[in-house]
Order: C-alpha cells, then structure tokens, then sequence
C-alpha cells in the first residue's frame, strides 16, 4: 500500500507540473498560480502547494520539465550521431521542427520565458539563464567538433556562429508564434544551411 501512495504521489506532482509547462508556454510563467493549477487538476490549493511549497518553486520545476522536453526533442535523437556539420545541421533541423509542431501550444518555452524574465532579478531568472547559456555551449562545442572535423573553416568562430543559429531559430518561434507565417520553417532551414554552407 505505501509503495502504491508513492507512485500516486509521484504521478499526480508528474502531471501538476505537466499542465503547469502548457498553461506557462501561453501565459507566462508569472500567470501560474496555485489556485488555477488546483482547478486545472480537480485537486485543492493545499493539495496542489503541498507538492511544491511556493510558487516559485512550481516556476522553477515547470521550468526543468521544460528543459527536459526540448532535450528530448532535439538533443538527445543526435546525441549518438558523429561529431560534424551533419549532426550540427541535424540538430538545428530537429529544433525547427521541434518550434513547426509546436511541441509546447505558447511555442518555444525558454523563448517566452527569457522574454519574461530578462529583467526580474531572482531565482527563476537565474535558471532560465542558465538553460540558455547551457544550450549556446551546446552549439559552440557542435560547431567546433563540426570546425575539427573540417566540415568548417579553421576560422569558424563557434561563439558567432551558435549566436546566429540561436538568432535564426528565435526568429523562426516569433514567425510562427505571432506572425502565422507558414513559410517560417522552410526560411528557417534555407538560413541555415546558408550559415553554415557558406563556411564551408
């Protein structure tokens, strides 16, 4: 019976914080609030807070599931690919797509809540900053496997070019997110393979 209570347990904190990461993708972190999670689950305040404490730390666990979601999405199907330009382009094509299915209703997660919280001091800042600058080394040490592979010209700067995937792929979430522009995708993945092949 106690191991059964657990694994409840576990399962209803697994789709609190699930139905915290899609409300948040479309109305911002801040627009989570206890009292909303508890009618959105049929569960009570209390029985909803006792799972997390404060608000903030439902913010910052939405947040990690967030992170694992796009892991899945576009790290983890080339993880095991050779280190070059093919597993680089591979991933900037999974993360295209990952912003073309809208995985996420809001669109890219950690796009709105960089947006949100750029200028709030305070944990959840932190960590959002921290999620990007983890995926930019993510791209700087692609680009320079792609760079010591010869797939890239010695002179790749891997800084610059992770800059301007992130720019590409950011522009990409506000085309599709707020312009419902249907031809995003496509522009997104001409403009890099441009970037890229032009170092070639």
């Amino acid at each position: 019976m106690p191991r059964r209570s657990v694994a409840e347990a576990r399962d209803t904190h697994a789709a609190i914080v699930a139905r915290a990461v899609d409300l948040a993708s479309v109305e911002g972190l801040e627009g989570l609030t206890i009292g909303r999670l508890a009618g959105e689950t049929q569960m009570s305040k209390a029985g909803v807070i006792g799972h997390f404490g404060n608000k903030e730390e439902l913010q910052l666990q939405a947040l990690r599931a967030a992170n694992a979601v796009f892991r899945r999405e576009v790290w983890d199907p080339n993880a095991q690919r050779k280190p070059g330009l093919p597993r680089l382009l591979a991933i900037c094509d999974d993360w295209i797509g990952y912003l073309e299915r809208r995985v996420f209703p809001g669109g890219c997660f950690i796009t709105a809540a960089s947006c949100e919280f750029d200028g709030r001091p305070g944990r959840v800042r932190e960590a959002v900053r921290e999620s990007v600058l983890t995926w930019r080394r993510v791209l700087e040490d692609d680009v320079s496997a792609a760079r010591a592979a010869g797939d890239l010209p010695k002179r790749t700067d891997p800084a610059l070019v992770a800059f301007q995937i992130s720019a590409i792929a950011l522009a990409t979430n506000q085309g599709i997110q707020l312009l419902g522009d249907e031809r995003a995708p496509a522009t997104a993945r001409a403009a890099l393979r441009d970037l890229l092949g032009r170092r070639r």
